[in-house]
């Protein structure tokens, strides 16, 4: 049977019931930096590795977390150019929001992301949005909240997770590490999200944002990067040392 029909169109499915161009279109986001996404008890923190630059690159242009409200954030992995679309009309969304009730909540503007990959879908003359996309913040309650959206329109709501490049193998360190009660505050959150992210990047060059209740979005710089680093080889070495 010729498939090649299916390939193409967008809106047609395939006798064994694949989209294959959604298909495609998740595959691009897993071709995309490993991002990170904890919740801790008081604070969210998304991290990111950071793709190496061009000598005359300007650092300031190639970001993958951007916050979308005062009270939420957002980080993708996968095409740039579609994610920066889709932000874009996130806060569009957040500030039409604003006009007639208060901040949106962090599942509101996930629900609203999602909806808008979904009918990507289903239209002839586009083509699904490459990215998958972590979004994260607090809500009125003052609970933490980390969601996920893949190219298809589908999000989950989360505690810890992974997308991107190695994203199985993060969610793996996570499903066997993570302890909320372990992370009280942004230190041991940040801290932890770091020790993750170590886990598959080989570089040290990363992205982290941190959100604590009632606080705007903290970008921590390279030097408060740096300095995690110690701290984790030496509990690594004590950890080895207990192992013999």
């Amino acid at each position: 049977m010729n498939t090649n029909r299916y390939d193409r169109a967008i809106t047609i499915f395939s006798p064994d019931g694949h989209l294959f161009q959604v298909e495609y279109a998740i595959e691009a986001a897993k071709q995309g930096s490993t991002v990170i996404g904890i919740c801790g008890q008081t604070t969210v923190v998304l991290a990111a590795e950071k793709k190496s630059l061009a000598q005359l690159e300007e650092d300031r242009s190639a970001k993958n977390i951007s916050l979308l409200d005062d009270n939420i954030f957002m980080a993708f992995a996968g095409i740039t150019a579609d994610a920066r679309i889709m932000i874009d009309k996130a806060r569009l969304e957040c500030q039409c929001h604003k006009l007639t009730d208060d901040f949106v909540t962090v599942e509101y503007i996930t629900r609203h992301i999602a909806t808008v990959k979904q009918r990507y879908t289903q239209s002839n003359g586009r083509r699904p949005f490459g990215f998958s996309a972590l979004i994260a913040g607090f809500d009125y309650d003052g609970t933490p909240q980390l969601y996920q959206t893949d190219p298809s329109g589908v999000y989950h709501n989360w505690r810890a997770t992974s997308i991107g490049q190695n994203a199985k193998t993060v969610r793996e360190y996570l499903e066997n590490n993570y302890s909320e009660e372990r992370l009280p505050d942004e230190k041991s959150t940040v801290h932890f999200s770091i020790k993750a992210l170590l886990e598959v990047v080989r570089g040290r060059n990363f992205e982290v944002a941190a959100m604590a209740q009632g606080q705007p979005l903290r970008i921590l710089d390279a030097d408060e990067i740096r300095a995690y680093i110690p701290i984790m080889d030496r509990v690594n070495e004590e950890e080895a040392d207990g192992n013999v």
